[in-house]
C-alpha cells in the first residue's frame, strides 16, 4: 500500500474536489483561530464573574435548548444539500418549506419550555429571567439552515463570520456588560446567549438574501412539506444523536452531581470543543462535494475526499489537544478565583482525546448519511446508548467508594463522564469507518506514523514546559508544542495533497511531492 503521504498531487476532477475542500478548509480554520480568541474571554468572564455554579445552570439550560433546536432544523444542516443537487423545484421553495417547519416546531417548543422550564432548570434559576433563553431555539434553527445554504453555494465566509466572528464576540462582550445590569445581573448569561444567537442569525440572513432573494411564487403544501419532513426525520435524528453523544456526559453528570461539577465540567468541555470545531470546519464543504460525486457514482473518490480530510482533522486536533491539555492545570487555573475549576484538569485531558479518536467517525458519517442513512443512524443509536451505559456505570461504581467529601466524589464524576465519551466515540469511529469502507469498497484509513512522532516530540518539549510557572506555561508552553508538532507533521507526514490545504494556487499547477 503507498504512503499517503507521498501520493501525487490531483487532476481533473477529484483535484477539484480537494482544492474545494482545501479553500473550505483553510476558511474555516481560520474562523477556528477567531472563535478561539472569543470564546476564551467568555469563558474567562463566566467563570470570574458568575462563577461555577451559575455556570453551572446556565450549562444544563443550554442542552435542552440546543438539542431542540437541531431537531427542529430537521436534518437540514446536511440534508438541505442533497435536496437542493436534485432540484426537483426552484431553491428558494426548497428553503422556504424548511425554515417554514423549522420556524413552526422551534416556536411551538419555545412556547412550551417558557411555560414549564423544569426540565431545564432541574437545580433553579439563578433568575427569573434565565427562562428567556428558550426563545433562542428558533433562531438557531433559522440560522442552521441559512448557514447550509450558503454552503451549498461554497460560501462558508458567511459561516465563519456567524459562528466565530459574531456569536462568541457578542455572548463574550454582553456576558460581561450584563453582570454590571442590575435588572439583569445574575441572567447574564442566558441573555448574552439569547443575544448571540439572533446576532449570528442577522449575519447569515444578509448574504442569504442576496444568494437566493426572496421565495418568489411560493406557496407552502401540506403534502410536499410532509414528504421532506418524513425524508429528513432519519438525519435530524442521526444529527441529535451525533450532538448528543457530546452533551449526554453533561446530561448524566447532572444527575449524579452538584451544580458546581457540572460547571467546572461545562468549562473544560468547553475548551476541549475548540478542537471539535475543526471537525465542523469541513462539514459544510464535504456534503456538496460529495454529493455531486455520489451523482456519478464516483466512490473511489469519495473514499479520497474522506480520508484526506480525515487525516487534516485527526492531524490539527491532536496538536491542539497537546498544546491545551499538557498545560491543562495552568489553563483551567484561568477561569476561576482560587482554582475552582482545576479540578477538571483531567476532564479537560480525556475530552481532548475524545475529539481525536470521534475525527474518523465524523467524516465517515459525512458520506454514510447519504449512502447509508438508516444503518448510520443506528450506528449512532448505538453509540450514546454505550456511551450512556458506560458513564452511568461509572456514576454508580464512584458511588460504591467511601470519600470524605462529597466535591471530591463529584470531581472523579467529571473525570469518569469524560473518559466514557473518549471510549464511545473511538467504538464509533471503527464501526463508521468500517461500513464506510465496505459500501465504497474503498478503504478508510487516516492513519499516518508521522502522527506518533510528532505526538511524541510534543510530549517530550511539554515535560519541560510544565517545569515553568504557569503563565508561562501558557504563554511560552502553547506555542512551543504547537511549533515542533506541526513542523514534524509538515515535513514527515504533509504530501503535496495536503499541502494544498495551505496554498490558493490551483492544483492542476505541479506541487512537489512530500520527502
Amino acid at each position: 500500500m503507498s504512503d499517503p503521504a507521498k501520493t501525487a498531487a490531483p487532476n481533473g476532477e477529484s483535484g477539484e474536489d480537494i482544492a474545494a475542500l482545501a479553500k473550505g478548509g483553510r476558511t474555516n480554520v481560520f474562523g477556528f483561530l477567531l472563535r478561539l480568541l472569543a470564546r476564551l474571554p467568555f469563558l474567562f468572564i463566566a467563570g470570574q464573574l458568575y462563577g461555577a455554579e451559575a455556570v453551572g445552570i446556565y450549562a444544563y439550560a443550554l442542552l435542552g435548548v440546543e438539542l431542540t433546536a437541531l431537531v427542529c432544523s430537521i436534518g437540514e444542516k446536511r440534508g438541505l444539500a442533497q435536496r437542493l443537487s436534485e432540484g426537483k423545484t426552484t431553491s428558494t421553495s426548497l428553503i422556504a418549506d424548511s425554515m417554514l417547519v423549522a420556524l413552526i416546531f422551534a416556536g411551538l417548543a419555545a412556547a412550551l419550555f417558557f411555560i414549564f422550564p423544569a426540565p431545564l432548570f432541574p437545580n433553579g434559576m439563578s433568575s427569573d429571567l434565565d427562562r428567556w433563553i428558550v426563545f433562542a431555539i428558533p433562531g438557531y434553527a433559522l440560522t442552521e439552515i441559512a448557514l447550509a445554504a450558503q454552503a451549498y453555494k461554497y460560501d462558508i465566509a458567511t459561516t465563519v463570520r456567524a459562528r466565530a466572528v459574531v456569536e462568541p464576540w457578542t455572548i463574550s462582550i454582553l456576558a460581561g456588560a450584563f453582570w454590571f445590569v442590575p435588572a439583569i445581573g445574575d441572567a447574564g448569561l442566558a441573555m448574552a446567549y439569547l443575544a448571540s444567537i439572533y446576532a449570528g442569525l442577522a449575519t447569515a440572513l444578509v448574504p442569504f438574501f442576496k444568494s437566493y432573494g426572496l421565495p418568489r411564487g411560493w406557496t407552502p403544501r401540506p403534502e410536499r412539506i410532509a414528504h421532506m419532513v418524513v425524508r429528513a426525520m432519519p438525519l435530524a435524528v442521526t444529527d441529535a444523536i451525533e450532538w448528543g453523544t457530546r452533551r449526554v456526559d453533561l446530561l448524566i453528570l447532572g444527575w449524579f452531581a452538584g451544580p458546581v461539577a457540572v460547571g467546572i465540567y461545562y468549562m473544560a468541555q468547553q475548551v476541549a470543543s475548540l478542537p471539535q470545531k475543526l471537525k465542523t470546519s469541513f462539514e459544510p464543504i464535504l456534503g456538496p462535494v460529495i454529493t455531486a460525486r455520489l451523482k456519478e457514482k464516483d466512490y473511489a473518490a469519495i473514499a479520497k475526499q474522506v480520508c484526506q480530510v480525515g487525516f487534516w482533522i485527526v492531524a490539527a486536533q491532536a496538536g491542539i489537544a497537546l498544546a491545551l491539555g499538557i498545560p491543562g492545570e495552568a489553563l483551567m487555573g484561568l477561569f476561576g478565583d482560587d482554582g475552582e475549576f482545576v479540578p477538571g484538569t483531567a476532564a479537560l485531558a480525556f475530552l481532548l482525546a475524545a475529539e481525536v479518536v470521534a475525527a474518523t467517525a465524523v467524516v465517515s458519517e459525512a458520506a454514510l448519511v447519504y449512502v447509508a442513512r438508516v444503518r448510520n443512524l443506528w450506528v449512532s443509536v448505538g453509540t450514546i446508548a454505550f456511551q450512556a451505559v458506560l458513564t452511568i456505570a461509572a456514576m454508580m461504581a464512584i458511588d460504591t467508594i467511601d470519600f470524605a467529601d462529597t466535591q471530591r466524589a463529584d470531581y472523579y464524576r467529571a473525570s469518569a463522564a469524560a473518559g466514557s465519551l473518549m471510549l464511545a466515540l473511538g467504538f464509533a469511529s471503527l464501526v463508521k469507518a468500517s461500513m464506510l469502507s465496505r459500501i465504497l469498497g474503498h478503504s478508510i484509513n487516516n492513519w499516518r506514523w508521522a502522527l506518533v512522532w510528532a505526538s511524541a516530540a510534543a510530549v517530550l518539549v511539554g515535560q519541560l514546559i510544565i517545569l515553568l510557572p504557569e503563565w508561562a506555561e501558557l504563554a511560552l508552553g502553547v506555542p512551543a508544542i504547537l511549533a515542533v508538532y506541526g513542523w514534524i507533521i509538515w515535513t514527515r507526514g504533509f504530501g503535496a495533497e495536503d499541502r494544498v490545504l495551505f496554498r490558493k494556487k490551483k492544483l492542476d499547477e505541479p506541487l512537489e511531492q512530500a520527502g
